[in-house]
C-alpha cells in the first residue's frame, strides 16, 4: 500500500513514520510513504496556500488550486485510479472508526490531505476528496496528527505488518460479528452495536502493591478465561463507551 501525505509541514512526519509498526512495515516494503510539500504546487513567488474567506469571518482558508494540483500530479491527471482514496482531514468530517480503517486497508493507495488554518475550500471536499474524516469531537491545529494516526491504524491491518496477526482481531473494536450484533446491554436485552472494548490485560508480577491478578487468569481453564474476558470487555464498554452498544 502507498500513502501520500500532503502538508505544509513535511518535516512533521520525520518522527511518526520512523518508529514501531509503521517503521517495520516500511522496512519490509509492505507500505510506501511519500510526504509532499503543498507549497511546491503553488504558482506565485510567495508560495501562497491560503486566502481570506468569502463572506467575511475570522481566519484564513486553504486555497483549492494547490490541493487539486498536488493530488492530480500524483495520479498523472484528474482521473483517480481504482482502489484509491483521497482523504481530507477535517474537524467537520465523518468520525474515523475501526471499520473505516478496515475499509481503507483494502485499498492500494491513500492520499491524506492535512488541512490547516480556519479550514479548506469546500470544493476540495466536494470534488476532490473521496472521504472527509475527523478523528474526534475536538479541534486540532492541523491534519498532520490525524493523518499519522490514520496511517498507523490502517498499517497494522495490512497482512504481515504485525508479528501476530491475531493482534489485529483480538483487541478493542474487534470485528467479530457475534460481538457486534449480540452484545447484551446493562439490562440483559440484546442490542445492536459497533463492537466492544478490549478485555483487561495483566502481566507479571502476579501481585503488585497488594493488587492481585484475577484468579481465573492463572487457573489454566481456557473456557473460563474466555468467558471472563468477554464479560470484563462488556463491563468496560458499558462503563467507558456505552455508545458502542447501541440502544
Amino acid at each position: 500500500m502507498r500513502f501520500d501525505l500532503i502538508t505544509i509541514f513535511p518535516e512533521f512526519f520525520n518522527g511518526p513514520l520512523d518508529y514501531g509498526i509503521v517503521r517495520r512495515a516500511r522496512a519490509a516494503r509492505l507500505i510506501e510513504t511519500h510526504v509532499h510539500d503543498l507549497r511546491a504546487f503553488t504558482h506565485d513567488r510567495h508560495r501562497t496556500v491560503d486566502d481570506r474567506p468569502f463572506g467575511g469571518g475570522e481566519g484564513m482558508v486553504m486555497k483549492p488550486e494547490p490541493l487539486f494540483d498536488a493530488v492530480e500530479s500524483l495520479f498523472g491527471g484528474a482521473v483517480r485510479p481504482e482502489k484509491t482514496a483521497v482523504v481530507l482531514l477535517s474537524a467537520a468530517g465523518k468520525l474515523f472508526r475501526q471499520e473505516t480503517a478496515r475499509r481503507f486497508a483494502q485499498l492500494d493507495r491513500i492520499v491524506l490531505i492535512c488541512g490547516r488554518y480556519e479550514g479548506v475550500d469546500e470544493r476540495v471536499a466536494e470534488h476532490l476528496a473521496t472521504d472527509e474524516i475527523s478523528i474526534g469531537d475536538f479541534v486540532l491545529s492541523g491534519g498532520e496528527l490525524p493523518a499519522a494516526m490514520i496511517l498507523d491504524a490502517v498499517t497494522r491491518l495490512i497482512p504481515g505488518a504485525l508479528g501476530n496477526e491475531d493482534s489485529a482481531v483480538n483487541e478493542s473494536f474487534r470485528a467479530d460479528e457475534s460481538e457486534r450484533v449480540s452484545t447484551q446491554g446493562a439490562t440483559g436485552t440484546p442490542q445492536t452495536g459497533r463492537g466492544i472494548l478490549d478485555y483487561p490485560h495483566y502481566t507479571r508480577p502476579q501481585s503488585f502493591r497488594g493488587w492481585d491478578v484475577p484468579e481465573v487468569l492463572v487457573g489454566g481453564n481456557h473456557e473460563d478465561i474466555r468467558r471472563w474476558r468477554r464479560e470484563r470487555g462488556l463491563e468496560k464498554t458499558r462503563r467507558n463507551r456505552p455508545d458502542l452498544l447501541g440502544g
